[in-house]
C-alpha cells in the first residue's frame, strides 16, 4: 500500500486534506509537559494523567511506524462572530453548530481502517482518534504537510485555513512520510491582540484557564466572578483568534451538501433572551448527537446568564425572571443568574 492510495481513498470517504508522518517523538512533542507545569491545563487533569503517553505515539502503539493525518473543514458560508455588532446574539463556536464531529468522522475512518485492512491483511495494526485518544494531533498534522501550528495555536492550511477537525490514524505501516510544513504567521499579531480575554501570553502558547471556550465548556463548575464580564454574548466557546486570522479570510468551506456542519435552528444566531426562553426539553434534543453535549443544558445556561449580566442585554436580563426550567433552578445556574441581575 502506498501513501498516494491512501490519500486518494480518504477523499473518496470525505476527509478535505490527508498527510504522512513518521511516528516519531518530534521536539515541538516535549512542550506539553511545561505547559502543563504552568497550570495553563486547569481543571483538564485528564491531561495531566494522559501526558506521558501524548509524548509520543509509539507510547500508544508500540508497532507504529506511520501517522495518517487528516483534516475534515467545517466551514460554512455563515458571518464570523466579529462580524455581528448585535450583542444580544448568542455566539457559540462553529464547530459545534452542526453534528457532532467525533460521531461523522468516527464513521469515515472506521471505513478508510476497513479498507486497509481489506488491503494489508492481518498483518494490519492500527489505531484511529478523533479528539479523543492521547496524541497531540498539531504535531503529526504539521509533520504530515498539513498545515503549520500557528500563533493561535491552531492549525492552519494554507488554502483551507483553519478551519479543520483533525483526527488521524497511527498504523504499523512504513508509509512515505510528507514534507513538514513550514510556518507562515511571519510577524503578525492579530490573533494574540484581538483574544477577548489575552488568553494567547505569548506566540504559540495558550493559557486556556483564560480562554471563554474552556471557560464555557470545559470547566464544570462556577464561572470566576472576574472573568465574566469578558465572556460577552460568547455563549459556547469562541473563535475571536481563528476569525481575525488572514488565512482564515479566504478559507475553503464545506460543501453545502450534505448539510452535516450547518447550524441548527435552535442555536442559529438566536438572541440570548430566546435561548434562555427555550424549554429544557428542547435544548436537550437540540443538543443530542451535538458536540455541545459536553456542556450539556445546565452548563448552557450558566453560560447564557453570565453573557446576559456581562452584555447586560435588556430582553436577555428580563428574560431570567420569565423562564422556570427545573435547569434554572440548579445551584450552578442560580448562583450565575442572581450575579447576572445584580449588573
Amino acid at each position: 500500500m502506498t501513501s498516494e492510495e491512501v490519500k486518494q481513498k480518504a477523499a473518496e470517504l470525505g476527509f478535505d486534506v490527508c498527510g504522512i508522518a513518521p511516528a516519531a517523538a518530534f521536539t515541538e512533542l516535549g512542550f506539553l509537559q511545561q505547559w502543563l507545569a504552568r497550570g495553563y491545563a486547569g481543571e483538564m487533569q485528564y491531561l495531566h494523567r494522559s501526558a506521558e503517553r501524548r509524548a509520543d505515539v509509539r507510547a500508544v502503539m508500540p508497532s507504529a511506524k506511520s501517522v495518517i493525518a487528516l483534516g475534515t473543514v467545517y466551514n460554512v458560508e455563515r458571518p464570523y462572530s466579529t462580524e455581528i455588532a448585535d450583542r444580544s446574539v448568542a455566539l457559540i463556536a462553529r464547530y459545534a453548530w452542526g453534528e457532532d464531529y467525533h460521531e461523522v468522522i468516527e464513521q469515515r475512518m472506521a471505513a478508510l481502517v476497513a479498507w486497509m485492512r481489506e488491503r494489508c491483511g492481518s498483518e494490519l495494526e492500527a489505531k484511529a482518534y478523533v479528539d479523543t485518544g492521547p496524541v497531540q494531533e498539531r504535531v503529526y498534522a504539521q509533520y504530515a504537510g498539513l498545515g503549520w501550528i500557528g500563533r493561535n495555536t491552531c492549525l492552519i492550511h494554507p488554502e483551507l485555513g483553519s478551519w479543520l477537525f483533525l483526527s488521524e490514524i497511527i498504523c504499523n505501516l512504513p508509509l512515505e512520510s510528507d514534507t513538514p510544513s513550514l510556518d507562515q504567521c511571519g510577524t503578525c499579531r492579530l490573533c494574540i491582540d484581538s483574544c477577548p480575554t489575552g488568553a494567547i501570553t505569548e506566540p504559540y502558547v495558550l493559557d486556556a484557564t483564560k480562554c471563554l471556550s474552556y471557560l464555557t465548556i470545559e470547566l464544570k463548575g462556577a464561572i470566576p466572578e472576574h472573568q465574566r464580564a469578558a465572556v460577552g454574548s460568547h455563549a459556547y466557546g469562541c473563535d475571536v483568534c481563528q476569525e481575525v486570522c488572514p488565512w482564515n479570510l479566504q478559507a475553503a468551506v464545506a460543501p453545502p451538501e450534505p448539510d452535516t456542519w450547518q447550524p441548527r435552528t435552535t442555536f442559529d444566531f438566536r438572541t440570548l433572551g430566546d435561548l434562555w426562553r427555550t424549554p429544557d426539553a428542547e435544548l436537550r434534543r437540540s443538543l443530542k448527537h451535538s458536540a455541545m453535549t459536553r456542556a450539556g443544558v445546565k452548563r448552557l445556561r450558566r453560560n447564557i446568564a453570565v453573557c446576559a449580566g456581562a452584555t447586560r442585554d435588556d430582553d436577555a436580563c428580563a428574560a431570567l425572571d420569565e423562564v422556570h426550567e427545573p435547569t434554572c433552578d440548579d445551584p450552578l445556574v442560580a448562583e450565575h443568574v442572581a450575579w447576572a441581575k445584580n449588573q
